[in-house]
């Protein structure tokens, strides 16, 4: 089993930054052997996928946040990171940290970001 704890959400303005994390645990559990990625689900939206660290630390980004959200990781903590720049409205979302082993698939409970003025 993997357990993910997402923290970091809160309310910004336009133009603004946050940090997400998501804190990865588990009996017998190699972070160093998993890919990481973010998804989001804002109101009324089906959940999309943001960006991905592979276990190489290669990275790749839906073009909505290209530009403007940097995914990475440190192995020696068991964690993943989301730097978000330039936030805007549309950025509104629960953020959820996932990875999968083969048919098994593991989510953190979400973390709320609100881009407002």
């Amino acid at each position: 089993q993997v357990q993910l704890v997402e923290s970091g959400g809160g309310l910004v303005q336009p133009g603004g930054s946050l940090r997400l994390s998501c804190a990865a645990s588990g009996s017998l559990f190699n972070f160093n052997a998993y890919n990481m990625a973010w998804y989001r689900q804002a109101p009324g939206k089906q959940r999309e996928w943001v960006a991905t660290i592979t276990r190489g630390g290669s990275t790749n980004y839906a073009d909505s946040v290209k530009g403007r959200f940097t995914v990475s990781r440190d192995n020696a903590k068991n964690t993943v990171y989301l730097q978000m720049n330039n936030l805007k409205p549309e950025d509104t979302a629960v953020y959820y940290c996932k990875t999968s082993w083969g048919a098994d698939a593991y989510w953190g409970q979400g973390t709320q970001v609100t881009v407002s003025s």
